[in-house]
């Protein structure tokens, strides 16, 4: 047991060194490896207070320097987790990026972001920040990878109120979509294997970000509403619940998009072409998930991607979305994702940015126990 500890030390110890060039100063380095260890920590509330107590610190002051004082680069940090997240479970031809939001409930208004507005954490208009997320899945395991605070048009035509939070005014207004693009951006860039994007409604039904994705040669199976507009194989326009009404019972097929929290999601499936102007080799489809003991409850997606794609993959693309609501659970579970006590922008990212990286560390750990490692392997 106690070499299984050493083991595990050695790997986390390994784990923070290669974040430790964000840092220009030895005791933010130090903080950085508290703080993370102790998100790891097995305390009920991950605040400034138990975050110190379990580092030894005799009060909070230590932590919030490093969210709210220190210089270090917090964004590179960022994109330091992408990258071990990638090394461990990165997968060319299989790989999904996972865009989604979460709700973060908050008290008083000085809080960066904060505002009336739906959260789906909450399933109701409450007092919250919306953080909105990217997630890289496979075969071998899911990480969140990215993220970006909504700030609605109430903070952004304000800008006293946002200097007040740290909010730069070269900070402008973005919807929840243009943050997801700017995201999935940035993976592009840094070259991050992965085969398709997928995302719920709240994206799927913008079709400015479907055609970026298209413009970029990104293939995607995003969530759309039933009254979706699309173009038939007749050039015609039509609803997307119009279209699927019209196929035949042998359209259907009975498959699993991956195991959930209840087991294997099985439902019938079909997809229907679409978009007859396209590009040669790239295909589009309409594509359609009913629900087993409920066939009126019916699902729908736009897909875009190689010509050849089976409904198999599709399905399991569409299936895949699940993936970051699990990491959302882990994180705020596991790693004090949504425990924080800080109102200013830059603390905000900090934190998130750290709580990942606590997240990233446990799923290498995973991944090495699935190999039959107990020490991740971690690449310099």
């Amino acid at each position: 047991m106690q070499s299984e500890v050493l083991e595990w030390s050695a790997g986390f110890t390994a784990f923070c060194a290669r974040f430790a060039h964000r840092f220009s100063r030895v005791e933010s380095r130090r903080r950085m490896g508290a703080y993370v260890r102790g998100l790891l920590a097995e305390v009920e509330r991950k605040n400034g207070w138990t975050l110190a107590e379990a580092a030894g610190d005799a009060g909070p002051e230590g932590m919030q320097r490093l969210l709210n004082f220190y210089s270090w680069d917090c964004d590179g940090l960022r994109d330091d987790v992408r990258q071990v997240v990638v090394e461990a479970i990165g997968d060319e031809k299989a790989g999904v990026l996972i865009v989604d939001e979460t709700g973060f409930l908050k008290k008083g208004t000085r809080s960066a972001g904060v505002a009336r507005q739906y959260s789906g954490t909450a399933g109701r208009v409450e007092n919250s920040q919306i953080g909105v997320f990217l997630a890289y899945a496979s075969g071998r395991g899911r990480a969140l990878i990215d993220r970006e605070l909504y700030l609605p048009k109430a903070w952004t035509e304000d800008r006293d109120r946002c200097r007040d939070a740290g909010i730069d005014d070269e900070v402008e207004f973005a919807t929840k979509p243009e943050l997801a693009q700017s995201m999935i951006e940035r993976s592009l860039e840094a070259g991050v294997p992965f085969a398709w994007v997928t995302g719920d409604e709240a994206y799927g039904q913008v079709g400015k970000l479907r055609l970026w994705l298209e413009s970029r040669g990104v293939a995607h199976v995003l969530a759309v509403p039933k009254s979706q507009m699309v173009i038939s194989m007749q050039l015609r326009q039509r609803r997307a619940h119009a279209v699927i009404d019209e196929l035949d019972t042998s359209a259907w097929q009975r498959l699993s998009c991956g195991d959930g929290a209840q087991g294997t999601r099985v439902s019938d499936w079909a997809a229907v072409d679409i978009r007859p102007l396209r590009e040669p080799g790239r295909g589009h489809w309409l594509l359609a998930r009913r629900s087993i003991t409920d066939p009126e409850e019916i699902a729908y997606y736009i897909c875009y991607g190689p010509a050849d794609t089976p409904l198999a993959e599709l399905v399991r693309v569409a299936g895949s979305r699940w993936a970051i609501e699990e990491c959302f659970q882990a994180a705020k579970n596991e790693t004090g994702l949504d425990h924080y006590q800080v109102r200013g922008y830059t603390a905000w990212y900090r934190h998130i940015t750290l709580s990942m990286a606590a997240a990233a560390f446990l799923t290498i750990l995973r991944r090495g126990a699935q190999k039959g490692d107990l020490q991740p392997v971690l690449d310099s």
